[in-house]
């Protein structure tokens, strides 16, 4: 059954310069701008209608900049802790969940809130001539878009380091319309990038943009609308953890949003934000007071990223320096970048499974791990209302009771390939695909 849907007129604005114009379809940036900024969906609905559960993350659609309701979406869930609560002492304790979860309605089907942003993306792409989306990512982004794609006939090319490949699991066979190309072994994230730039110089493909894709953050902002919708009010602390920090932005973006409603107060929630030691770059330049990310050689970048667990959380150049970028969003709101090992997201992970009964992603475990050494060492009051994002979870129970199939690599490319050789595998890959 096709349920009733009307997409809320938005206009794009330029955070530095406060300009704003339409929607061209795919703006990414603000035009004639010489600075760097991100831009900002301004919606013309200004308090926010939640439609129920059914909806799935388009429940949240009055605040997300899309002409279409894309099939099989789940929207975060919001719930007020009892089993950690209690571990912790807090009295006004809520964990965002985005995951599988069954029991809590809960069902992203790739166990990751990444989900969120393939949805809003999908629902603003036009692609009935055919255009394919382009998307490099180390992981869980590269699985979402690839299941949401593959269910809503979206023409998609994944472009993945080949050593990160066994992040591409789902439950069902992914269709002919999504295509997965990967940098040989050996290579990172930044290889893949590369590939992907080189994908979007061709005719017909399109970049979906990152951090720059209004779509994008506010899809990862609705873990925030379900939080504040669900508890009545904006809570004091916000704890997730970050790699590029774009879903802290959204969550920053969402907050103004619900102060101009009206219903849910006028203060920021503070963003606590975390990093996985001893890959750490955000912190480095938010404790130097920097807007500019500080050097970071390129070596001892990838050693430290082989060294984390929560690989996700592995972005070296993160939108933390640009106009409306983190360093912005925490200037305003409020808040902190906290530190976590590998060790203490170990145990933080455990104690979530034992006293809330489902399993976290080692990102997940970051920012619970933050948490529990914010109410240690008293940074947050017992009675502080606070909200924990989870931001992925239920895969280890999801793979137990489903029977998991890979996506294989439609081909190698080099680290380094010529342009010559990319056109010629793509064009060959989508001419003769019925996209």
């Amino acid at each position: 059954m096709t349920k009733e849907f009307k997409a809320t007129p938005y206009k794009l604005e330029s955070v530095n310069t406060g300009n704003q114009f339409e929607d061209a379809g795919w703006t990414l940036d603000a035009p004639n701008e010489d600075q760097p900024s991100l831009v900002r969906a301004i919606y013309e609905k200004k308090q926010i209608d939640v439609k129920d559960a059914s909806y799935g993350v388009f429940r949240f659609s009055d605040w997300l900049p899309v002409h279409k309701m894309l099939e099989g979406s789940s929207a975060p869930v919001t719930y007020k802790s009892e089993g950690l609560a209690k571990y912790l002492g807090l009295s006004d304790f809520h964990i965002t969940f985005s995951g599988y979860w069954p029991e809590k309605g809960a069902n992203f089907r790739t166990c990751s809130f990444k989900e969120t942003e393939a949805y809003s993306v999908g629902g603003r792409l036009k692609t009935d001539d055919g255009t394919v989306l382009v998307v490099a990512s180390a992981g869980n982004t590269a699985r979402a878009f690839a299941r949401v794609c593959s269910d809503n006939n979206i023409p998609l090319l994944l472009c993945v380091p080949e050593d990160n490949i066994d992040a591409m699991w789902f439950d069902e066979p992914i269709k002919n319309n999504v295509k997965l190309v990967v940098t040989k072994s050996g290579s990172d994230y930044f290889d893949a990038i590369h590939l992907s730039n080189m994908a979007c110089e061709l005719d017909g493909f399109v970049a979906e943009g990152g951090a720059k894709n209004v779509a994008r953050r506010d899809g990862m902002g609705t873990t925030t609308l379900s939080a504040v919708t669900t508890i009545g009010r904006i809570p004091k602390y916000y704890f997730q953890a970050v790699g590029s920090g774009t879903g802290a932005i959204a969550a920053w973006e969402a907050n103004k949003r619900l102060i101009e409603d009206g219903r849910f107060g006028s203060d920021f929630m503070k963003l606590m934000v975390s990093q996985n030691i001893p890959f750490v770059p955000i912190y480095d330049a938010w404790k130097a007071d920097s807007r500019d990310m500080l050097p970071l050689e390129d070596d001892v970048a990838r050693k430290q990223v082989e060294e984390i667990d929560a690989k996700v959380l592995s972005n070296r150049k993160p939108p933390y320096p640009i106009c409306g970028g983190l360093y912005d969003a925490m200037k305003e709101a409020g808040g902190d970048v906290l530190l976590a090992n590998n060790e203490a997201a170990a145990e933080a992970a455990k104690v979530f499974e034992e006293t809330e009964g489902n399993d976290i992603h080692p990102a997940a475990a970051v920012a619970t791990a933050t948490l529990i050494q914010a109410v240690k060492d008293g940074v947050v009051d017992k009675d502080d209302c606070i909200v924990l994002n989870i931001t992925g979870g239920g895969e280890k129970r999801f793979k137990s009771e489903k029977e998991i199939i890979y996506l294989k690599p439609a081909h190698v490319f080099d680290i380094t390939p010529a342009m010559v050789d990319v056109k010629e595998v793509l064009n060959q890959l989508f001419q003769k695909e019925n996209v």
